[in-house]
């Protein structure tokens, strides 16, 4: 059982990959693109796998996350995804093994050029200099190089002396200034920037160009608005922006300071039209004017959207006595306060029973009070007399009109008394279960009554709402799904708020929760063979109370044994199972209690007290009494324990293993072989199926496995019987041959243990076929039989496809007198790739069939050779009008440049030749075939059986060294075969 290794592979869309030292990986890859690595890993049991990255950007949320399978994908992926990802492997055998490659992503922005000016005075007015200054700046990796040109000129450092080219301190990079000192006549004139990063991943450069002239100024706007704008909610607004200076015209835009625009937002130009407008809409909004010159341009206005809210009053008895009473003689004070905006047009007005009141000697209305919060109205009635009883109303209003007012109804008589706040006794402590909900309540007397607010008495922590405080108007608070964190004192108190304004009363409410015992295991499967002990454990993790809690052992719903938690917090259970004939065992006085379910006797082990009984204590059980026991195969029985593990009495705990003795467990399917396929027919592969089997020694003998298979889709399994000679021991590599599976289809195949005393667990697993593009090339071979025509892709910069056909697919309009009429091997439904040169098709016209890419073997350090392999393919060049045919070899890492390697052109006959060329590419490689259509429809291509095999290829069958002699030698091999075969027809006639 080997520990896992692991190995990064790519695959797609790289524009190249380096080793750095220390056999680090650089992947570089254009913004935009798919990013795919493969994690090929090795070991038994089959390693897990996680994907995770180094931290990036905050808008990079791949760290909260990761991927748990072979292959990373990204689509599209984006700058800020570049970073260093690494491949985690670990099956428990050992150290977890670990890959990283870092990954570059390459991208070029448009550039943008920003013009400043300098003006200086010196010498008395005399002298007068202006100097302008063009900077250019794009975001770039890998880092930009720009250049300058005037009209077709272009602008290097020192070829004018007017002209100077710098980059500043300040910035880092390779952003460069260009200065234009004492503008002259010749320096108004057309200025262009090129970016570039050298064609790196074939990102082109990219140009933006600025006219300067005498006329060139940096923008200036107006706003054709109030400032602030002050609506009521409902109304539609438009704020328009105009430019009054700038040369070239600037673009205007609006922004907010909050955050962005509300949705419903129009902005068209200048003009920014908001409907409806709703409170939430109020803020700060910017127009923005910008030319690229100077500093953008930039004014504001503040909207404000009129609300009233959140009306309050509170009740002041006289300051000057230590009483909470009201009290006929003396001073009380009526607060009242609202929340408005804008604030500066809020008033209030106050009545008496419904009639309007005016500020007097001993009725005093103030309308703010510096000493509270804004929007805060205060009535102060001076020596309290019986005819002050009644009911005080302060309305608030907002004088722009608009908005409905907010009255408020504040009731002083003989019984306005102060509050009072207890605790039923029933409601503390107050004691609950998990998960219940619960309402903690506090009585609140007098009048009028407060808003109560609760806190934590006990913790610095929030509520259950997420509050540190929450209000309630009838003193209870209502909490939901308690858990145990929210154990502990909470506090009730008065607020000032529709109350007395006087000192808080409080009151505090024990809040118990609790939650039953935890046990572990949670769930146990334990399974053994005939005569062995099994012990299973039941062991308490926590729980509330903590006073000493009760277990029972049961078998279904039989109690067999139960106990108490007192010095320890575990309890173990001792099974001994066996498989003999219907007769009881006597195992003397050792305190068993034994059950004959023939054939297994079940026994039970008793404490050392002999709680069970002791003695040879039988009992006699058959199906009908046991309904947890079940008949398998009408012989024997499957015996399942089911224990229970309970404490408090209002809530058990279960604890539930199950004990199938003596059936097998599952095999685990082995993962590790690349690519476990190999072909011995061209429409047909095999597959070599690989496991191993879990806890071997735990069960009975396996003596065989039935192994069921069926084509993905279908319903009909096809089962035989493998049989096992010997013990298997654990980590055991079986290996089974598939052979005969249909191309490309896939398979579910299913495995399943068979013991003597029947079947055990099965497992599945689905085997697809795929073409054998290797991790690490020794062997390839295309036929272009399968659908994904193996990993072969048409290249987007050519002018036309290569075809997949056969002749028993080809159209019956087909062009006669050119391609083949069979595929290499002579059979009409076999597959080919081909260029069809019919119209619409134009005389040198190219199409293009680039291969997977290759990865070789590592370099050997100690010798000076790379790896040879042999390549060879099959060619069909048959027609009056036949063009080329090129082979291409393309190196990891020059994508720009492609090696040629074989070409042939014109008209080579009815039938298939075959070509041959040595290659030792020094790294990882693609092939391309390139087809040129020639001068006439008459010029079909075909290409069929490619192959890749380490080794060079054999000297007789090599060509010569040159370009085009590439179909010569086989040419004259194939015409000589006929002769040759009649020679040998004619001798053995002799």
């Amino acid at each position: 059982m080997p520990p896992p290794t692991v190995r990064i592979v790519h695959s797609g869309l790289a524009c190249n990959i380096e080793e750095e030292r220390y056999s680090e990986r650089v992947y570089t890859i254009r913004e935009g693109e798919t990013l795919e690595l493969t994690c090929l890993v090795t070991g038994h049991p089959r390693p897990q796998i996680r994907w995770t990255k180094t931290a990036g950007s905050a808008s990079d949320r791949f760290q909260d996350s990761s991927v748990f399978n072979e292959t990373l994908r990204i689509s599209n992926i984006q700058r800020h995804q570049g970073g260093r990802y690494y491949c985690k492997a670990e099956n428990g055998l050992g150290s977890p093994a670990i890959k990283s490659i870092r990954v570059d992503v390459y991208y070029l922005d448009d550039p943008i050029v920003t013009v400043h000016q300098s003006i200086g005075e010196a010498k008395e007015q005399f002298y007068y200099e202006k100097t302008v200054f063009l900077r250019c700046v794009a975001n770039s990796n890998p880092p930009v190089r720009y250049s300058w040109r005037r009209g077709q000129e272009v602008l290097l450092q020192g070829s004018d002396k007017g002209v100077e080219i710098y980059e500043p301190f300040f910035t880092q990079g390779e952003t460069k200034i260009l200065k234009l000192k004492n503008l002259r006549p010749q320096d108004y004139a057309n200025y262009s920037c090129i970016a570039s990063v050298r064609n790196v991943c074939s990102i082109p450069d990219k140009m933006v160009s600025f006219r300067l002239s005498n006329k060139t100024a940096s923008p200036s706007i107006k706003l054709l608005v109030d400032d602030p704008i002050v609506v009521n909610p409902g109304e539609a607004i438009t704020l328009v922006c105009v430019t009054t200076g700038g040369e070239p015209a600037p673009s205007l835009t609006w922004v907010r300071s909050a955050g962005v625009l509300p949705d419903k937002s129009v902005l068209n130009g200048g003009t920014l039209t908001i409907p409806a407008i709703a409170p939430d809409d109020s803020g700060t909004y910017s127009c923005i004017a910008n030319n690229n010159v100077g500093n953008p341009a930039k004014k504001s206005t503040n909207i404000i959207v009129r609300a009233l809210k959140k009306g309050r009053f509170w009740i002041t008895p006289d300051p000057y006595h230590k009483d909470d009473n009201i009290q006929i003689g003396r001073e009380v004070k009526i607060s009242c306060q609202v929340e408005a905006v804008p604030s500066e047009e809020l008033t209030f007005s106050w009545f008496k029973n419904g009639r309007p009141l005016r500020s007097s000697e001993r009725m005093v209305i103030t309308q703010t009070d510096p000493d509270v919060s804004p929007g805060t109205t205060n009535l102060d009635i001076i020596d309290l007399k019986f005819t002050d009883f009644g009911t005080y109303t302060c309305v608030a209003s907002l004088k722009g009109g608009g908005i409905s007012d907010i009255s408020i109804d504040v009731n002083i008589s003989s019984s306005t008394v102060p509050p009072n706040l207890t605790v039923p006794q029933e409601k503390s402590p107050l004691v609950t279960r998990e998960g219940d909900t619960i309402e903690l309540q506090c009585q609140v007397t007098g009048k009028p009554k407060p808003i109560i607010l609760w806190s934590r008495a006990d913790k610095e922590v929030a509520m259950p709402d997420g509050a540190l405080q929450s209000e309630s108007y009838d003193g209870i608070l209502r909490i939901a799904n308690v858990s145990r964190e929210m154990s502990g004192t909470y506090r009730c108190q008065t607020s000032q708020y529709n109350g007395f304004n006087v000192k808080p009363r409080e009151a505090l409410v024990q809040l118990i929760v609790q939650f039953p015992p935890a046990v572990e295991p949670a769930f146990l499967e334990l399974r053994q063979g005939q005569g062995r002990a099994v012990t299973m454990s039941c062991r308490v993790l926590r729980a509330f109370p903590t006073r000493v809690l009760s277990y029972e052992w049961r078998l279904g719903g039989r109690l067999l044994r139960s106990g108490h938690f007192d010095l320890q917090d575990s309890t173990d259970w001792n099974i001994w199972m066996a498989a003999v004939g219907s007769q009881p065992l006597d195992f003397g006085n050792e305190g068993w209690l034994q059950w004959d379910l023939s054939p297994w006797i079940l026994g039970m082990r008793g404490d050392s007290s002999g709680a069970l009984g002791s003695g040879n204590a039988q009992l006699k059980l058959f199906p009908d009494d046991f309904p947890l026991f079940s008949p398998r195969d009408g012989s024997s029985w499957l015996a399942e324990l089911l224990p229970g593990c309970s404490a408090i009495p209002w809530l058990p705990v279960s604890l539930m293993p199950s004990c199938p003795a003596g059936k097998a467990y599952a095999p685990e399917f082995y993962y590790d072989t690349y690519n476990p396929l190999w072909q011995n027919r061209p429409r047909v592969y095999s597959y070599s199926l690989q496991w191993t089997q879990m806890n071997p020694g735990a069960v009975d003998r396996i003596l065989a496995y039935r192994l069921g298979i069926r084509q993905a889709g279908q319903q009909r399994w096809w089962e035989q019987e493998i049989t096992v000679n010997g013990n298997i021991q654990k980590g055991e590599l079986i290996t089974y041959n598939l052979t005969e599976l249909i191309k490309p289809e896939a398979y579910e195949v299913r495995l399943t243990p068979i013991t003597r005393f029947g079947e055990g667990d099965s497992t599945i697993r689905v085997i697809k076929y795929s073409a054998p593009v290797n991790p690490h090339l020794r062997e390839f071979h295309c036929g272009f039989e399968d659908g994904n025509i193996c990993l072969f892709t048409q290249d987007d910069t050519d002018n036309f496809d290569w075809t997949k056909q056969s002749t028993a697919t080809r159209d019956t309009k087909y062009t006669p007198n050119t391609g083949p009429n069979a595929d290499r091997s002579g059979s009409k439904e076999g597959f080919y790739m081909y260029i069809e040169t019919s119209r619409p098709r134009l005389e040198g016209e190219k199409a293009r069939l680039v291969s997977p890419v290759f990865s070789v073997a590592p370099k050997n350090p100690y010798g000076a050779t790379n790896t040879a392999y042999c390549f060879s393919f099959y060619y069909h060049m048959y027609g009056q009008h036949i063009g080329s045919l090129n082979v291409y070899l393309r190196l990891k890492g020059q994508t720009a440049i492609e090696n040629p390697l074989w070409s042939s052109s014109g008209n080579k006959g009815q039938h298939w030749n075959q070509a041959r060329v040595n290659i030792n590419p020094p790294t990882s490689f693609q092939l391309i075939f390139e087809g040129i259509r020639g001068p006439g429809i008459e010029g079909d291509i075909a290409i069929d059986d490619v192959s890749i095999v380490e080794g060079e290829c054999m000297k007789s069958d090599q060509p010569a060294n040159n370009l085009r002699s590439g179909a010569v030698g086989p040419l004259a091999h194939i015409r000589l075969l006929p002769l040759l075969i009649l020679m040998s027809v004619l001798s053995h006639q002799r």
